[in-house]
C-alpha cells in the first residue's frame, strides 16, 4: 500500500501513528465518555460502534492514503486521542479533525498535534486549504482551530445542527 504522507509523526511531546488494533481499548475510552462526544455524535458509543470507527479509520488510510493518528503521549506511552485528515466521501472537504480523552483536555495537546498535521500537510501534499468542522457551540475545539491559524469563514447545516468552517490557509 502506497501513502501520501508518513506513518509516523513526531511533537516535542506526541508520538502521531496509524493505528493498530490494540487500540481499541483506548478508543472504547474515549468514545463511551459522553462528554468526549458531546460535539461530535452526541451520545456515547458502545464498544462494537468504536470498532467500526476504528476500522473507518485504518480503511480511510486505504481509500485516501492518509488519514486520522493514534496520539500517544510520549511520557506515559498512553493513547490520549485521535488528530489527522478525514475527507469521508459527504464532507466538504479535506479536514484537520481532532478528538482526546477528557483527562488530556487544557495541555494544548490538541493544539501541539493539530499544528503537527497542518505542516506536515503542507510539506508533504502541497494543499493550499483545509478545514475543520466545528459544532457552532464547541467553544474548546473553536479555541483551538484559531491557536493554529484557522480563520471562521462561515456556518452550515450539518447533521443535526450548525457547524462553523474554519479555514486554514496551509502554506501560512
Amino acid at each position: 500500500m502506497t501513502f501520501l504522507v508518513p506513518c509516523e509523526l513526531n511533537t516535542a511531546r506526541l508520538h502521531l501513528r496509524m493505528f493498530v488494533e490494540k487500540d481499541w481499548e483506548a478508543l472504547c475510552s474515549i468514545f463511551s465518555d459522553p462528554e468526549c462526544v458531546k460535539y461530535t455524535r452526541g451520545k456515547p458509543e458502545a464498544d462494537w460502534e468504536t470498532w467500526r470507527r476504528l476500522a473507518s479509520y485504518l480503511g480511510h488510510w486505504s481509500l485516501r492514503g492518509y488519514g486520522p493518528y493514534a496520539v500517544i503521549e510520549k511520557s506515559s506511552h498512553l493513547l490520549i486521542g485521535v488528530v489527522g485528515l478525514w475527507y469521508p466521501g459527504d464532507w466538504l472537504e479535506p479536514e484537520i479533525k481532532w478528538s482526546l480523552m477528557r483527562t488530556a483536555w487544557g495541555q494544548g495537546f490538541a493544539t501541539e498535534s493539530a499544528a503537527a498535521i497542518k505542516n506536515m500537510t503542507a510539506e508533504q501534499l502541497k494543499w493550499h486549504r483545509l478545514i475543520s468542522l466545528i459544532r457552532s457551540d464547541n467553544e474548546p475545539s473553536k479555541a483551538v482551530a484559531k491557536r493554529i491559524g484557522g480563520i471562521y469563514e462561515k456556518t452550515i447545516p450539518f447533521r443535526d445542527g450548525l457547524a462553523d468552517i474554519f479555514v486554514y490557509n496551509v502554506n501560512q
